[in-house]
């Protein structure tokens, strides 16, 4: 598929804002899981959260239709060891606003390294 770069951007925004949503909590997260990415949302989860991060309340901008993540404030105790497969990021509120795949500098979130806990996630970026 391939779509213009303003209708890109107009997604790119509506995800941020989508992920910056609520009030509740001051920041949204972005969950890390193994496995694969689930293939609907909202179902229950039988991955291994293997690290939560915390996004700044704006979460990120965007340029070109790219969602570049603010500084992502990093676990200082992974959950658990393994290979990222997927992530969601819960806005303030805690709901579920998006789920991404991981692959190492490919696919839609990208790192320098899926194993964990040694991930360098501070250097993510997500392009639309």
């Amino acid at each position: 598929m391939k779509i213009t770069t303003a209708l890109r951007s107009a997604i790119a925004q509506d995800l941020i804002a989508a992920m910056a949503a609520g009030s509740t909590n001051p920041n949204p997260v972005l969950e890390i899981y193994d496995g694969s990415i689930p293939a609907g949302m909202g179902g229950a989860i039988s991955d291994t959260l293997l690290a939560t991060l915390t996004l700044t309340a704006t979460v990120g901008t965007e340029s070109n239709g790219v969602i570049t993540f603010d500084t992502i404030t990093e676990d200082s105790s992974a959950d658990a060891t393994g290979d990222a497969g997927w992530c969601r990021v819960l806005d303030r509120e805690g709901d579920e606003a998006a789920y991404f795949t991981i692959q190492p500098l490919a696919a839609p979130v990208r790192s320098n390294s899926i194993a964990f806990p040694s991930c360098p996630v501070r250097r993510w970026l997500c392009p639309a």
